[in-house]
């Protein structure tokens, strides 16, 4: 096949972060993402915002305007516990509530209480969500195999956070496109008192320039503009219907684009 798929820009590892609730605390944490040049998913409940403790909704579009926006749900509420009609609600007033305080698209988001099941991503597909972030840490850096179901590497208070920093310098040669995903609530560092983990954990791993800051949406959309390439019964031809484009290195080394709508010969 001959093509080894890198990130945007070339870089061969992408770092993501995904942060639940929309609590005040967010605002020390987005200061603190954007002094260091990092990206995160911000899972905000709408029925909260402006309550005590938690963001306002007229703040949301220039707080987390240099990350994303994605759902949480209504009122936080445990999915396996609702009937199909109020899950749906739950969800689908999420998704209409923060596009209208967002003015763009809302189309991802983390479950509440980190539960799910089957019929819960049908619903997800239904109601046009791309992603959906799990709790369920893997302390590795592969992509998932259905984003509805997407498993984070660690908490940011997992006891290994820097070990994985490490590891992340020089991830498996046989794992392609890494990816180390951190999860979190930003309340937690307030509560605990320790801002300085993720100060420290900040200063280790920014300003790489081997390594794509991203959102997890928009690492979710580059994934599937790499799965969406089609190939020529030879391999040798390849052709990018998706609106991205999509960067790989060939065996002799050198990098090459393939532009949206593009076909190219490999």
């Amino acid at each position: 096949m001959g093509l080894e798929y890198l990130y945007p820009e070339g870089k061969g590892r992408a770092l993501t972060f995904s942060y639940d609730d929309g609590m005040t605390a967010d605002r020390r944490l987005v200061q603190l993402f954007d002094a260091w040049g990092l990206k995160a998913t911000f899972h905000l409940n709408s029925g909260f915002l402006g309550k005590d403790g938690y963001v306002e909704a007229q703040e949301v579009p220039s707080l987390y305007r240099n990350h994303e926006v994605a759902c949480h749900g209504v009122r936080h509420a445990h999915l396996l516990n609702l009937a199909a009609t109020e899950r749906v609600q739950e969800l689908w007033d999420d998704r209409i509530a923060l596009e209208q305080v967002t003015g763009g698209i809302v189309s991802g988001m983390s479950y509440a209480f980190g539960e799910y099941s089957e019929e819960i991503k049908s619903t997800l597909r239904a109601l046009g969500f791309r992603y959906a972030r799990t709790v369920c840490e893997h302390g590795g850096f592969q992509l998932p195999a259905d984003f509805l179901s997407w498993h984070p590497t660690c908490h940011h208070a997992s006891p290994r956070l820097m070990e994985y920093a490490e590891q992340f310098m020089n991830p498996p040669a046989y794992l392609n496109l890494p990816v180390f995903y951190v999860w979190g609530h930003s309340f937690e560092f307030e509560r605990t008192d320790t801002w300085e983990i993720m100060e420290r954990f900040a200063e280790k791993v920014a300003g790489d320039s081997d390594v794509w800051y991203a959102t997890n949406g928009e690492l979710c959309d580059y994934i599937l503009a790499v799965r969406w390439l089609q190939y020529s019964a030879s391999m040798k031809i390849v052709h990018n219907p998706s609106a991205l484009t999509v960067w790989a290195r060939k065996r002799d080394g050198s990098v090459l684009t393939i532009a949206s709508g593009e076909t190219k010969s490999i």
